[in-house]
């Protein structure tokens, strides 16, 4: 290193400041994180004369190069370390930093790329850590020209492991979210099918659905929060999709949360997300339904089954659009349009006091009523032709259904409704008769049947 007398000493300083200055600009708000942290590196190049520079992320015990400058394609492919191994692998298994002095001559120093020069004296590598977790390696070499002493190389690259460590851990955060943002458009994105009767995946003609139809037409254009009720099993999922569908949002995320299946002590973590350490399990931070529904649509089937505290957050967010999650305190701004659905009576659920009055009137601004199976008559014999097609073309079998055995279906009270229609479909195509199932066949394929 080249010895500097006391008068350069504010030049040095003055330098360090600048290197870690202009490498704060150039991780921060980056769309390309690779690129700016070789941009970062190639400054500390420059300002204080530090060579090979490189960053190794940690995966599975495996350290590799991230980002670097001064490394050709295969010298990055063989610059991997695992766990303890070399300079770059003891400093990740440490968590402190290791200075190896003479890098010619100390076997520590294993050099695996081959990338080293006879300008090179010594090489430093720093643990990069995000709450005290080594998530990576920050290396360089001190050269002839480097202007800075060990102690002060050391400082310098500590406080950019940390700068580097917290751009990657959020970058990898984002771009999981962004992930799973993507996962679940195209999870809940419905497929539409023109032909079925011109509404989806929803088959009726009686009087009742097609009420059904034009409220859900009126509608889906506003912002409005619809209260989707009627018997388990009629559909009300398919209305809340059919609504985001022809809405404004359409091109947005549509998530749902069945609040029946989410105990009272996790439904508020699903509902708002929650902080890392909020509870036993959170180990990360974690994003909810109303933040991932973000611009979308919420479906919250079941939600007389939330508990008083969801339902007091509940209200809040219909009211100010705004919550914070589990374990946190930063507010979550959030523009969601919002679909429930219950097959409850929430009117007897207010005068007990189970349910908050104040909520209810907050949900029910636009009530949609889903009628019964066994109320949409000759809506049976489309709805079992269209699933008897549909599980014809799944298990590659055919059955016919006669006439007689069509009037015991459109006889039977169907509890289950259409999803008890469609799972019917389905056992009789598997058990029945490909030459034609008969009264009697049918009414051993509907054992509950009552005269």
């Amino acid at each position: 290193m080249v010895e500097l007398d006391t008068k350069c000493a504010h030049c040095i300083t003055m330098s360090e400041l600048m290197t870690l200055h202009d490498t704060a600009l150039l991780v921060s708000n980056s769309q390309d994180l690779v690129g700016s942290l070789e941009k970062a590196l190639l400054v500390l190049k420059n300002r204080l004369h530090l060579d090979k520079c490189a960053i190794h992320t940690l995966s599975d015990g495996v350290l590799s190069i991230y980002a670097c400058i001064d490394f050709s394609k295969h010298q990055k492919t063989l610059a991997t370390y695992k766990l303890g191994e070399g300079v770059t692998g003891f400093a990740a298994q440490s968590g402190e930093p290791v200075v190896i002095e003479n890098s010619h001559n100390d076997m520590m120093f294993l050099n695996k790329s081959g990338n080293r020069d006879k300008n090179s004296i010594s090489y430093i590598a720093v643990p990069m850590l995000v709450d005290q977790e080594v998530i990576g390696v920050l290396g360089a070499n001190i050269t002839k020209t480097t202007a800075i002493d060990f102690e002060s190389a050391v400082r310098v690259l500590t406080i950019m492991s940390s700068i580097f460590a917290q751009s990657i851990r959020s970058h990898d955060i984002n771009l999981q979210e962004k992930e799973r943002l993507k996962e679940l458009k195209l999870y809940y994105k419905m497929e539409w099918d023109s032909k079925v009767h011109n509404f989806g995946d929803i088959i009726g003609e009686s009087d009742k659905m097609k009420s059904v139809f034009n409220v859900v037409e009126r509608i889906a254009q506003s912002n409005v929060t619809v209260l989707v009720r009627g018997e388990t099993g009629t559909g009300k999922e398919l209305v809340a999709a059919a609504i985001h569908k022809r809405s404004k949002r359409c091109d947005e995320p549509f998530v749902k949360l069945n609040c029946a299946a989410i105990t009272d002590t996790l439904i508020e973590s699903e509902l708002f997300g929650h902080e890392k350490g909020a509870f036993t399990d959170a180990k990360e931070a974690r994003k909810g339904r109303f933040e991932l529904a973000d611009g979308g649509t919420l479906f919250l089937d079941e939600i007389g089954d939330i508990s008083s505290s969801a339902q007091v957050k509940l209200l809040r967010v219909l009211q100010e659009r705004e919550f914070e999650r589990v374990g946190g305190s930063k507010t979550v701004k959030v523009n969601v349009r919002l679909v429930a659905a219950t097959n409850r009576n929430l009117e007897a659920m207010v005068k007990e006091g189970t349910f908050r009055e104040d909520l209810y009137y907050r949900l029910n601004v636009i009530p949609i009523d889903l009628p019964a199976l066994r109320e949409r008559g000759d809506d049976i014999i489309l709805l079992v032709n269209f699933f008897l097609e549909k599980s014809i073309k799944n298990h590659k079998k055919r059955v016919l259904i006669t006439d007689d055995a069509m009037k015991i279906l459109c006889d039977y009270p169907w509890p289950g409704n259409v999803r008890e229609l469609e799972n019917t479909i389905e056992r009789i195509v598997l058990m029945g008769n490909e030459e034609g199932i008969s009264a009697p066949e049918m009414l051993l394929l509907l054992p509950s049947f009552k005269k």
